[in-house]
């Protein structure tokens, strides 16, 4: 199969190849092969492939799901898989192996999914930038040099540059959604607790932290909803689904469809790139144009306060993880073994007590009620994405000398602002790449919904792909 080809597919069209014996799982890991030897020199997405699944895949080993033999990428933080190497993108961690595979990864082979390697992530998954010091920097395909996004950088650029039709992605705090606007694809965070988080946690980030994909349509994205949001044995609650599968909601929503939009920054003194806000104005009038009931209105969300809550909630316990690892790898917690802005922030998580972290979830819940309030008005919330669109490598990442846990925070949190509170609720929020700024990178456009309300997204996120096309897009560092 040439890479061409292969790479103009997506997940879906992919399986339908397999299912009808035209192309074989072995064939489609080398087409997968090929496209990352082809691209990953300039992209840096991908830090390691398995041979055993590409030339020496046993094909009787894939499941039988509907995405059989279809080449995936697993994140190289939360992605444990039993015997191979999960590092964390951190110097500490360097060759740690996998002692059990996650639910999420048995999922994964349910659905019949090929895992072919690993794609890059920022040290912790703590930056919005894909940039460590064990692997390097991911570049967007669009530009290189330029951000791919954090933490799912090394994901999203693979699928935004044709290495693979979909890929693993977690998001604790955007870690999806702006890494699909800074490379130009699709990223959905599903609710709190639609993804099993399991066996060795409950809930991942205290209930802040998803896993799900990378995609490049809609269709992607809903068939694996299907095959990924399943209540486990053992999972701490189970969550509102709809009544039919995802798949079926692929077509326009109802037009009672309440929407708010916003382009007003949320962070002050960090504005919206202009055309960014354009965009976003123009999405709005596009749905108001077909039909749906339209109108501006500003999330209650102090996203400074929430950034510095969070300090206490996030890294409680930070400093014991990191030493694990350490005594597990026979290493020191240190300048050599961690980047300066994690070696800052492992040393304030030393000073948390329990008193802080217990203020923190009481915040945690009153910014819920506030905002869970907002969507009692509106059923879907239009905004940016990110602020701008991808910066240049060296601004976001974790290795900058001299600043503080809470210092860097806030200050990267200012392109990326407008994704957290959908963390903070436990709602699906999804990153579409809905137009080009002038730069020749990507414009992001996020949707949000109410908790447990995945299935309004998939709907949105269909008509949009028919109002306001992206299919046909090459990035110039990709294949097509």
């Amino acid at each position: 199969m040439h890479s061409d080809e292969y790479a103009a597919l997506d997940g879906t069209g992919l399986a339908e190849l397999v299912a009808r014996r035209e192309v074989s799982p072995r064939e489609l890991a080398r087409a997968a092969a090929q496209a990352i030897e082809a691209t990953n020199g300039s992209v840096n997405a991908v830090v390691e492939t398995y041979p055993d699944r590409i030339d020496d895949l046993d094909e009787a080993t894939l499941g039988d799901g509907p995405f059989r033999g279809v080449p995936f990428l697993i994140k190289d933080v939360g992605g444990h898989e039993q015997g191979r190497k999960i590092e964390f993108g951190s110097r500490l961690c360097a060759g740690m192996v996998g002692t059990i595979d996650t639910n999420f990864m048995q999922l994964l082979r349910k659905a019949g999914l090929n895992v072919i390697g690993r794609s890059n992530a920022p040290e912790f998954s703590i930056a919005s930038s894909a940039e460590n010091l064990l692997y390097g920097n991911t570049s967007t395909p669009w530009k290189e040099g330029f951000s791919a996004g954090g933490s799912t950088g090394g994901g999203a650029a693979a699928v935004a540059a044709g290495m693979v039709p979909v890929a693993h992605g977690s998001d604790i705090a955007g870690s999806i959604r702006i890494p699909a606007a800074w490379s130009g694809c699709i990223g959905l965070k599903p609710s709190r607790g639609m993804v099993s988080a399991g066996p060795a946690v409950d809930e991942a980030g205290f209930g802040m932290a998803m896993n799900f994909v990378q995609t490049k349509t809609m269709r992607d994205t809903a068939a694996l909803m299907d095959c990924l949001a399943v209540t486990l044995p053992g999972d701490p609650f189970e969550v509102r689904r709809p009544d039919r599968p995802y798949r079926d909601f692929l077509k326009p929503p109802a037009k009672s469809l309440r929407i708010a939009w916003c382009h007003a920054p949320l962070i002050a003194d960090t504005p919206v790139d202009p055309e960014v806000a354009a965009v976003t104005e123009a999405t709005a009038r596009q749905l108001e144009e077909a039909g749906y009931r339209v109108e501006y209105a500003v999330p209650p969300f102090d996203h400074v306060e929430a950034t510095l809550v969070m300090l206490d909630y996030w890294f409680f316990g930070f400093d014991k993880r990191l030493e694990m690892y350490g005594e597990r790898m026979g290493r020191a917690v240190g300048p050599d073994t961690v980047e300066p802005v994690v070696l800052k922030i492992y040393e304030m998580a030393k000073t948390l007590s329990p008193d802080r972290f217990m203020t923190a979830i009481a915040w945690m819940n009153q910014a819920r009620r506030t905002l869970g309030a907002f969507f009692e008005k509106f059923d879907v919330l239009l905004t940016p994405t990110c602020a701008l669109p991808a910066p240049r490598h060296g601004l976001y990442g974790l290795n900058i000398e001299n600043m503080e846990a809470a210092e860097y925070l806030v200050y990267a949190d200012g392109p990326v602002q407008f994704c957290f509170m959908y963390n903070v609720m436990g709602a699906p929020a999804i990153s579409l790449p809905l137009a080009m700024h002038s730069s020749g990178l990507p414009i992001g456009i996020q949707f949000g919904a109410r908790p447990q309300h995945d299935e309004a997204l998939i709907a949105i996120g269909a008509l949009m792909e028919d109002l306001m096309p992206w299919k046909g897009r090459v990035p110039p560092l990709g294949i097509g």
